[in-house]
């Protein structure tokens, strides 16, 4: 049996196409230098991880996955629910918070590719696209909640409710430090000016070197400002060796998370497949891609990487960039073990206020405001499960939100084909 990855050995034949996959590759390694240090932080891992998630579970992905430009990795929702579903466990941060982590990461491959490997890919696919409309948008808010407080620099306590953090905030507005709001607030700025020049150089990457800068130059202006927080150094370009924690105990621990990340997980990845192979034309096997993402996530928890997924940012990046085949997703793994070599020394120059800014960013392209028009004014059986989801997503824990989504979601199903036969 050969590799999936070779079904687009015809592609390579075609003049250009190895290097557009090689420069789109390069492209996604520059991409994900600041994406996978600031997804890190919204998992509540050290900086280093976020990168080491863009490499094994990426290049795996790749090689067995049936997608033809999705790029897997670091992501959005999954690194928030990351931290929401292990922060009771453990201390966010802490060596056994880390273990638990990749232990997730184990556990959420292994059921991703029994669920391929039994053929029931459909079943995933047809969680409502309202559910995870009202899901991603409740994860924007729950991402801004979170950097609120490396934003302003307030010692802002972790896992509490929106309303408190909000009230926490408005109460210590005297404490907040001008540089890191300014720096915070220049990056988003740079991210949103630079976004249209995207294809030629990446606006988040023009918005991280940017807000640095100007952190820089304001606090040589300004002496007497404290000094800001900034992200640890990443000291290892390689993924270090890592073994997942599969005692009895551990493992019924995590059991609930399991369930709701590998749900969360495979419905974010076929949905960014199936994407993806429409605008291209392609046929998608889903059972495939859950296989390809079950070995990603099995690989990457051998090498010190956090749960993956399919993002949305990096394949819109690589589609932009004129990627022909998997390899460019394969290549920007590479590359980005080159770069850190280099550039991983200065990530300690990094403020959290300028990851916060660009989280910011990345939570705000999380509300799909179309979508969410076009489904309140065109399929009024999918409101209330996408209200019921944004709803709780944002009060509730995120398992419940997936469950109770889905729930209402069927309920109302039931009750559309109730008025129908009556």
């Amino acid at each position: 049996m050969s590799l999936p990855i070779l079904r687009w050995r015809d592609e390579w034949r075609q003049p250009g196409a190895v290097r557009a996959d090689l420069l789109a590759g390069l492209t996604g390694a520059i991409v994900v230098l600041p994406q996978g240090i600031a997804f890190a932080t919204l998992a509540g891992m050290p900086a280093q991880y976020g990168l080491y998630a863009a490499m094994v579970p990426c290049m795996v992905a790749a090689l067995f996955g049936s997608s033809r430009l999705m790029v897997t990795g670091p992501a959005n929702a999954i690194s928030l629910t990351t931290m929401a579903v292990v922060s009771p466990l453990a201390a966010v941060g802490s060596p056994h918070y880390v273990s638990l982590v990749l232990t997730l990461a184990f556990l959420v491959g292994l059921m991703q590719l029994l669920l391929g490997l039994a053929r029931v890919g459909a079943l995933v696919e047809r969680v409502p696209h309202s559910v995870v409309v009202g899901f991603t948008a409740g994860a924007a808010v729950l991402i801004i909640n979170s950097q609120l407080g490396p934003l302003l620099a307030l010692p802002l306590p972790r896992n509490t409710s929106v309303l408190t953090n909000l009230t926490s905030a408005v109460e210590r507005l005297p404490q907040v430090q001008p540089l890191a709001l300014a720096s915070g607030l220049a990056t988003i700025v740079l991210a949103i000016v630079a976004r249209p020049f995207n294809r030629i150089v990446p606006a988040m990457l023009v918005a991280v070197i940017g807000g640095t800068l100007v952190a820089k130059a304001l606090a040589a202006a300004q002496p007497g400002w404290p000094p800001l927080a900034t992200v640890q150094a990443v000291v290892a370009a390689w993924p270090p060796l890592s073994a997942p924690d599969l005692s009895v105990d551990t493992v019924r621990s995590l059991f609930g998370a399991t369930l709701v990340m590998t749900l969360l997980a495979l419905t974010e990845a076929s949905a960014i497949a199936r994407s993806m192979a429409r605008l291209k034309g392609d046929t998608l096997d889903g059972n495939q891609e859950f296989i390809g993402q079950g070995l990603a996530n099995l690989a990457g928890a051998f090498f010190s990487a956090f749960p993956a997924s399919g993002s949305f940012n990096r394949s819109a990046v690589n589609l932009e960039a004129g990627a022909r085949s998997p390899l460019a997703a394969a290549s920007a793994a590479v590359l980005l073990l080159l770069l850190l070599i280099f550039v991983g020394p200065l990530a300690r120059h990094l403020p959290l206020a300028v990851v916060a800014g660009l989280l910011f960013v990345v939570a705000w392209g999380l509300f799909d405001v179309r979508e969410m028009r076009r489904i309140w004014r065109d399929e009024a059986h999918e409101r209330a499960p996408m209200l019921v989801t944004l709803v709780a997503t944002v009060t509730l824990s995120l398992e419940w939100a997936i469950l109770l989504g889905i729930t209402s979601a069927l309920l109302v199903q039931r009750l559309v084909r109730g008025d129908r036969l009556s």
